[in-house]
């Protein structure tokens, strides 16, 4: 099998500490108040990293999200801040090598849970309703389909698991339980009209947004500010309008398409993942970068 050796599975930076290497990301101490993010083209699929990177991944996952907080600012603070590569210690190598896949951030403190917000019925909630007739404990109509449009956007928290780890999904009252009444509360508003904004705004442009994740953090304020990435093909689903009819699992611009790859597998989901076939890197390194040219360019 031949990788394409332009990949950025891991970074290793000479003149700034690794804080921690995540599925996707590597994340650098720059001083008492920043980190650097280094989006990587590793690739995870239920919740393992896969030995095989997608070229340019990072790189399109940085510029979706860069997109998106600024265009989403309005609702509520984000993490970026206003230094730039030139004011970190790095060779000329290092600097072409982040160029495009990372970003400076303020440091804050993250809060325990992914914030789920779901406008269609698949993956997971699927099977919740399937089972139960309701997705994480919130009940929904009778006879909804596969794919199907919910009534409304419903917001489904998970706790967020260590590299290697599952996440799990948790009802709002454990939730509460984890942040308070009054932190849960305004994570659920800010995740519904951030979802909401988002997706008004990309149906526009041909595409369905399904389901996505935000993650949060707090300032020396205790102010909310969203933080990692943001509505990404990594942490959303994303459907061609065109495409999409009720009661069939569509065709995705996410790593769905990996997922479902995958799952034709004998392969437990667990670490070691599988090596990936050049002509599922090549799909879906294609899928990562027409997703980037309809939503940003």
């Amino acid at each position: 099998m031949v990788l394409n050796t332009s990949a950025v599975f891991e970074t290793q930076l000479s003149n700034l500490s690794l804080i921690h290497r995540g599925k996707v990301r590597d994340i650098y101490d720059v001083d008492d108040h920043h980190m650097l993010i280094v989006t990587t083209d590793r690739l995870s699929a239920f919740d393992v990293v896969l030995p095989t990177p997608v070229p340019e991944k990072g790189r399109i996952l940085t510029r979706v999200s860069d997109f998106w907080f600024q265009r989403l600012a309005y609702i509520v603070p984000n993490q970026l801040s206003e230094m730039t590569l030139d004011d970190l210690p790095l060779d000329e190598q290092e600097k072409n090598l982040l160029t495009g896949r990372s970003v400076i951030v303020k440091k804050l403190k993250a809060l325990p849970v992914e914030a789920i917000v779901r406008g269609y019925l698949i993956g997971s909630g699927w099977k919740d309703y399937q089972q139960t007739g309701s997705v994480c404990g919130i009940n929904l109509p009778t006879g909804l389909q596969l794919a199907g449009q919910l009534p409304e956007p419903v917001f489904t928290p998970s706790t967020k698991a260590e590299v290697g780890g599952h996440d799990e999904n948790i009802d709002f009252r454990q939730m509460t339980k984890l942040l308070g009444e009054p932190l849960a509360n305004e994570v659920k508003e800010i995740s519904l009209q951030l979802y909401q904004a988002a997706a008004h705004y990309a149906l526009g442009k041909g595409i369905i947004i399904a389901d996505t994740k935000f993650e949060f953090g707090l300032d020396a304020d205790n102010q909310l500010v969203l933080i990692d990435e943001v509505l990404t093909p990594d942490s959303s689903r994303f459907w061609p309008v065109e495409q999409y009819h009720p009661g069939v699992s569509p065709p995705s611009f996410d790593k769905q398409f990996i997922r479902d790859y995958l799952e034709t597998l004998d392969w437990d989901k667990t670490a070691p993942g599988p090596m990936l076939p050049q002509d599922i890197i090549d799909k879906s390194a294609a899928k990562y970068k027409e997703l980037a040219a309809l939503l940003v360019e």
